[in-house]
């Protein structure tokens, strides 16, 4: 769902047709991925009010609503240039660290 067409492989894109064909409403979900997607990567802010309204009828519309009670939020993320992604990703790595170092440093072990 929220892989480009043209990044998948073929025999992912034989399943993904085969899934969007048995559930019609998947068609329209994967278009609201790809435009909500689109409308970040480009920093169109212009886009996510008509956004939203396509989207809160769709399988997305959970994720509208959240982005909806967030919009302040979302907007300031679309339009500025700054982001947090490698202090996220730094996080995440440290995390991973700590989880795995958990319970080997235990007395008993030292």
């Amino acid at each position: 769902m929220t892989i480009s067409r043209n990044h998948l492989s073929k025999a992912e894109t034989v399943v993904a047709a085969a899934v969007e064909s048995g559930v019609a409403n998947l068609v329209g979900a994967r278009t609201s991925i790809e435009q909500f997607r689109t409308m970040i990567r480009t920093k169109n802010e212009s886009e996510l009010a008509l956004w939203l309204q396509s989207a809160k009828d769709s399988l997305v519309a959970s994720f509208a609503k959240g982005v909806k009670n967030d919009e302040v939020a979302v907007r300031a993320a679309i339009t500025s240039p700054w982001s947090n992604g490698q202090t996220e990703g730094q996080i995440t790595k440290l995390k991973l660290v700590k989880r795995q170092m958990y319970g080997r440093a235990k007395i008993d072990l030292l």
